[in-house]
This record gives C-alpha cells, structure tokens and sequence, in this order.
C-alpha cells in the first residue's frame, strides 16, 4: 500500500498535496497543530489528521511502512517529535516544496512568483485555462471560490503552481511560462538583506525554459543576466507590453478595461471581482493566457466569470450601509494596495481596518512601512502578532507600529475584545487584514455587521 505522511498538513500548500495524493490513490494522513476549516474538509475527505505532536497517534499503516513518503513544511520546527521520529527511523523526508518540484518536472509548468498577487493571479490563470476547454493540474495558495478547492485536476499537459520565496522554494521549479509580480524585501529572517532576495528571483527567472516565456512586472528590479526566456512587461496602466487602458470604475468596485497587448487590443474587458489591483492581476494573467493560446472571447469569458479566492479581496457585506471585505495582506506593500483599492472604490466613506501582524521578524523589519501604509486608513484596530513558526523577540511587539501610525483613530486590541469593541463605533467600510489566524474571526464579524 503507497502511504503518505504530511507534517504540517493544514498548511494552504500541504493540503494541495494531501488532495493530490489522495486522488491518485495514496493512503494519506497529516499531523498539524490546530484544527481549521481547511483540516475539517481533508477530514471530511477520508483523510487521518490529529492536532498533538505525539507518535502514538500516527496510524500504524506509517509507521509499519518504510516506504511512507513523510512531506514536511519548512515551518515545522527542528525539535519536533513526530518530525525527529520519522528522520531517526530512516524514512525518506522531503519539503514541500521538493515534492511540488518532482510533480511539476512531469508537466509543462506555468509558475507564479512574487511577494504579492501570486495567489489571484495563479487562480486566476488556472480558471482562464480550464474555462478555454484545455485543462490544467493547479496548485494553489488559496481556496479558488470557483471550484471551492486549492486543488485542481486534469490530464493537461499544463500545470499551474505559486512559486513561493519563502525558504527559497521556487528554485524547485523549472517553467515554461513564469509571471514575477514583485521582489519587494520579505522573509529577510531567511534571505538576510534585500539584495539576496532579489538575487534569488533573479535565479528563479534565469530557471524558466530557454524556449519559455517570463511576464515581468514593469519596474521590478532582479539580476536578468542569465535569463534565456523571452521577456514581456506587464503593469496596470503604464504603456508597455502587455497593461490595461480606459479603465471604468462601475458600481460596487468593479471596472471595465481594454487589455493593450503587443497582439492588439482586446477591448471591453470586465472582472468578476472588484478593485483596481485586480485589474492588474488580469493583465498579467492574460499575457500568460494569450502566449499560450487562449483566443481573446474564451479570456474576457473567463476574466468575468472568475469568483476570486477566498481572503484575498473577499467581500462578506456589500450593501449601501456597510461593507465588510477580508484580505491576506500582511506586508506593507500588501496592506497599502489593499487600501488604496477600497478607497478608490468607495470614496468619501470611512475605511476602519483591523490588522494582525505576521511575524515577530517581518514586523521587526518593516515597522515603519507597515505604520505608513497602516495611517492611510481613517481608523485602525490593531491586534497583536501571530507568531506563526516564530519565538518571540524582545522588543517586539503590535505597540511598535501602533506608536509610529499618524491617525488619531487608532486603538489596541485583543482576538477576544474585538467583537466588542467593533459593537460600539458605526461601521461604514471595514476590512480585515493579515495572514495569521484572524481568518477565524470572519465569520463572527460578518455576523455582527450583516
């Protein structure tokens, strides 16, 4: 019997895996620290998972099969139990990321990197891809609301994949076709400074087949000396290769645009998601569907029928009274995007924002950035960090960027005080932002405002 174990298994792009073993007919099973939504569907799909670092409860299946193959995320910690059980007894242990490469070798593989956008863009391009009629095997960093599933399937030469710089992971991909939406400064626990993290993307395009595509976006700055790809430019609204014109702003944050490629222009375009970066997202996304053969009806039948992804720009209330939105963003480049989106599609109203750090090390690096971006809101709910994967660091705390935010409608707050406060003031426009656990506070939130 094929057995497969994932430690860390209700990570986005572990549970992709786990689906994707389970398909093929693999006896699967996982181990992650807490329960979520996402671990209750794998439950729900016949898949083991238990919640407490403890080789007793790993079903005997594993552990009498020396052939299980053990996928970890680069999370886990090196003092875990389950994890050092497993690399003790001579089982074959691989990342994640190492697993989503050896797959990919067996396809011809559509990647998209960058520290924004890749989730939107990656689904994005898969629904375009299935909806044309060919088909893709994806894997995705978000939920697609499309097919309610960060996983997709099918016999297609193609497959569609997030290339992640966290941990260096996209260097495991070698594509046909790329897309590099940023190289903005991110994870420097792991790259150490800017210039390595770019150095990085640099090497990551230099990856993409010599005969293959990049689609980069205009005015990003990575080392393109050993690119052998042919290189197109993409941006929302700057003449280039491939970028958006007579852009309408229509009712609820939607926009009506012409996509200017080198091809010609494909006129009267709509998304079937609101807000501004969006537009840029199916910029890029359509040079990668255009190269690659998709006709120019099947695309603008794709980009309006496209549902979006779950936290990434999701809207919960949308009424003439109140809108509540819920967004991943966790870094300031992220987090001003996001903002200056909701602004533009509701001018005039009061924007409140509540956000969750991520990282001790990420707040510690970019606590003016965030506090910048975080001031173009009208008022603000801080709550405190999630640490994620990390111990926490002297010093460090939500209260550094609180400090340093300009507004003077700014309050801090705990997970638990927060449906209470958010009880007394009048929301107009509200948005969660972070990539933590504030996901679980939705629900709730949506509750009260509805």
């Amino acid at each position: 019997m094929k057995t497969v174990y994932l430690i860390g298994i209700g990570g986005i792009g572990m549970s992709a895996l786990a689906r994707y073993y389970k398909h093929a007919g693999y006896e699967v099973a996982g181990y992650d620290r807490t329960p979520s939504l996402l671990t209750a569907e794998l439950e729900s799909e016949g898949i083991a998972i238990h919640y407490s670092d403890d080789i007793d409860q790993i079903p005997v299946t594993y552990t009498e099969n020396k052939d299980t193959l053990v996928i970890y995320t680069p999370a886990v910690p090196i003092d875990m139990g389950e994890f050092n059980y497993f690399l003790k007894a001579g089982y074959k242990l691989v990342k994640r990321s190492a697993v989503l490469g050896l797959i990919a070798s067996e396809k011809q593989t559509m990647a998209v990197a960058g520290t924004h956008g890749k989730t939107t863009i990656s689904t994005l391009l898969a629904h375009i891809i299935t909806q044309a009629g060919g088909g893709c095997t994806a894997f995705l960093g978000g939920i697609s609301k499309n097919y309610n599933s960060n996983l997709l399937l099918s016999d297609s030469k193609w497959l569609v994949a997030e290339a992640d710089e966290y941990d260096r992971s996209f260097l495991q991909l070698y594509p046909q076709v790329a897309v590099i939406t940023s190289a903005d400064a991110d994870h420097l626990d792991i790259y150490g400074t800017a210039d390595e993290m770019r150095k990085a993307f640099g090497e990551f395009a230099s990856q993409i087949k010599p005969e293959g595509v990049l689609i980069l976006k205009n005015g990003v700055d990575i080392p393109m000396d050993n690119v052998k790809a042919t290189v197109y430019r993409y941006a929302y609204n700057t003449p280039c290769d491939f970028y958006a014109e007579n852009i309408e702003l229509q009712e609820g944050g939607y926009y009506r645009f012409d996509i200017h490629t080198p091809f010609g222009i494909i006129f009267g375009c709509t998304l079937g998601v609101p807000g501004w970066v969006n537009v840029e997202n199916a910029v890029a996304t359509a040079a990668v569907a255009l190269i690659t053969g998709v006709n120019d009806i099947k695309l603008k039948e794709a980009l309006r029928s496209f549902a979006g992804v779950k936290r990434r720009f999701d809207f919960h209330v949308n009424t003439p009274q109140h809108v509540y939105i819920d967004d991943y963003a966790h870094h300031p480049v992220e987090l001003k995007a996001a903002i200056t989106s909701i602004k533009q599609m509701f001018p005039g109203r009061k924007v409140t924002g509540i956000f969750q750090p991520h990282l001790y090390t990420r707040t510690r690096d970019f606590v003016a950035d965030f506090a910048e971006s975080l001031s173009l809101l009208d008022s603000l709910i801080l709550l405190d960090i999630y640490p994620a994967r990390e111990l926490p660091i002297e010093g460090v705390t939500s209260r550094i960027i609180f400090d340093k935010v300009t507004i003077a409608d700014k309050q801090l707050c705990t997970k638990e005080e927060l449906l209470d406060v958010l009880k007394k003031p009048t929301i107009d426009i509200l948005v969660t932002l972070g990539a933590g656990d504030i996901d679980r506070l939705v629900e709730p939130i949506t509750n009260l405002i509805a």
